[in-house]
């Protein structure tokens, strides 16, 4: 592995992709990803589902699924390859007779983070296998990785086990819609950015979240956009992106900043000041 950065540059591509339009999905994510590798980007971050859009019919899914070296992993390995960047993108993943909501990282040698979802989310129930891959963390030439998808984020385990696991930063790419929170505002961020901001703070993680938008005009729910990426602080770095348009931005992330903000005074470690002997939080047999 080449020497890692301490410093990297993160490319939020939130696309507007159409359901089951898996050819020019493809080609708009390889356009994208490399604008951005042009513009200096370390690591593209696609939205969950950006090939196959939003696709929540079993019919259809199973029409446009594809395996993990498929297609769409050869174009972005390929372009990742080109620049020696990272690409993060989700896919309807086919394995057998079973189908997953996926996200793999590529390297440009192919598949180096492979992560199916944990928690489907409402219509997403019917069509898709619960994840099977755990919540792996990776070391790459740009921090120590680790990925989950929309949904997850609202479950708290999983930012505290991959942020315990030695995560320096967690790609979160999502179809962001309403349907949890009472009330979505109409503009800026939504309660789904509030969820990361107070997470990243807590867990001391940097987190990457990348929405597709706009996807009632195209086949889908109405996905939200609003992508976001924070600090280790939950103080926001970029975003929220449009709420009703594709959107881009670039983003530096400061990997140090990320590891001094698990020391937030000589006293106040939040890591160490943990109660391991009132409570843990159990990963694959190890505990924490």
């Amino acid at each position: 592995m080449a020497e890692e950065r301490t410093r990297l540059t993160v490319a939020l591509e939130q696309i507007d992709v159409a359901v089951g339009a898996t050819g020019d999905n493809l080609d708009t994510a390889v356009a994208r990803v490399r604008a951005a590798c042009r513009a200096g980007a370390d690591l593209v971050v696609l939205p969950e589902l950006a090939i196959s859009g939003y696709v929540v019919d079993a019919e259809l899914a199973h029409a446009v699924a594809e395996p993990v070296d498929g297609p769409s992993a050869a174009a972005l390995n390929a372009v990742a390859r080109e620049f020696g960047a990272l690409v993060a993108y989700g896919f309807c993943e086919r394995d057998g007779d079973d189908l997953f909501n996926t996200v793999v990282v590529v390297d440009g040698s192919g598949p180096i983070l492979h992560y199916r979802k944990l928690h489907l989310f409402d219509l997403e129930k019917p069509v898709y296998t619960p994840g099977n891959l755990g919540l792996p963390v990776v070391d790459t030439a740009v921090g120590r990785i680790g990925v989950c998808i929309c949904y997850d984020l609202r479950f708290v385990e999983v930012l505290r086990s991959l942020s315990l696991r030695g995560a320096d930063l967690v790609l979160a790419p999502a179809a962001w819609v309403a349907g949890f929170d009472r009330k979505v505002p109409a503009t800026g961020g939504t309660r789904h950015v509030d969820s990361v901001l107070a997470q990243a703070n807590l867990d001391q993680i940097a987190v990457v979240a990348v929405s597709q938008v706009a996807g009632a005009a195209r086949g889908g729910p109405a996905t939200l956009g609003g992508s976001v990426a924070c600090d280790a602080y939950g103080e926001v770095l970029v975003g929220p992106l449009s709420r009703t348009a594709a959107d881009s931005a670039l983003v530096e992330v400061d990997l140090e900043a990320v590891r001094a903000a698990r020391v937030r005074g000589e006293r106040i470690r939040p890591r160490e000041d943990r109660r391991t002997d009132v409570y843990s939080l159990n990963y694959g047999g190890d505990v924490w």
